[in-house]
């Protein structure tokens, strides 16, 4: 087993400030609101409000004519969040808002991917568990997670860490739809498939409520 160490962290980049430089790693941006320009050695990504992007090389994030919120997720081998925090960016602001350790089999080649869970009102889904950890963070609303024995309620930017392979019950408010954000990785099987298990049999028959939309993936290069 390899430990690695997931850190979910919430960035602003002001409108026309100077271009923020990351180094290599594996990483995904998700834009909570504004936009960005995600520019690496060879390509580049315009990237709106409610878009991510999934990367494991130097990158280059710049702002236009609006300020840019963003949940960034980094991964990597340091405890240290600091070693990912926006470093000679003094008009920025860069703030943890959780980090896990993820135990990764080595026996698989993994990917990151970055997606949105949207629930309507009064939402739940089943006992289940996935294919691999990650960080999730409420976009929307108010989604309850019941876990190894302990029940947590979750609100807007709120975030918590799932090991996936433990099983989760979630059920979401009745005021509205809820819509979280996920960042996790996955072995490289499940590209482009749902990593959903239901854990009871009596309710993998009944109808899954909630939408998905994968936003980023990639394989990474390290496994």
């Amino acid at each position: 087993m390899t430990t690695k160490k997931l850190f979910l962290f919430e960035d602003t980049i002001p409108a026309h400030a100077r271009p923020v430089y990351l180094p290599e790693g594996d990483r995904s941006v998700y834009v909570r609101s504004g936009s960005v320009e995600a520019i690496s050695d060879t390509a580049s990504q315009f990237l709106w409000e409610g878009s991510a992007h999934t990367s494991g090389t130097e990158l280059t994030l710049a702002s236009e004519d609006q300020d840019a919120v963003l949940w960034r997720w980094e991964l990597g081998d340091t405890s240290e969040a600091d070693d990912y925090a926006f470093r000679s960016a003094p008009e920025t602001t860069s703030t943890l808002k959780l980090a896990a350790d993820l135990e990764l089999d080595d026996r698989y080649t993994w990917l990151m991917r970055c997606d949105t869970v949207t629930f309507p009102p009064s939402g739940e889904a089943f006992t289940h568990l996935h294919q691999g950890p990650g960080i999730r963070i409420t976009r929307e609303g108010e989604i309850t997670i019941e876990t190894e024995g302990a029940e947590h309620v979750h609100g807007p930017g709120d975030a918590w860490a799932e090991k996936g392979v433990v099983p989760v019950y979630a059920s979401t408010t009745a005021e509205s739809s809820t819509t979280f954000v996920r960042c996790f990785v996955l072995p490289k099987q499940v590209k482009g498939v749902s990593s959903l298990r239901i854990v009871r049999p009596e309710d993998r028959a009944k109808a899954n409520t909630q939408k998905y939309r994968v936003l980023a993936e990639r394989i990474m290069s390290w496994t």
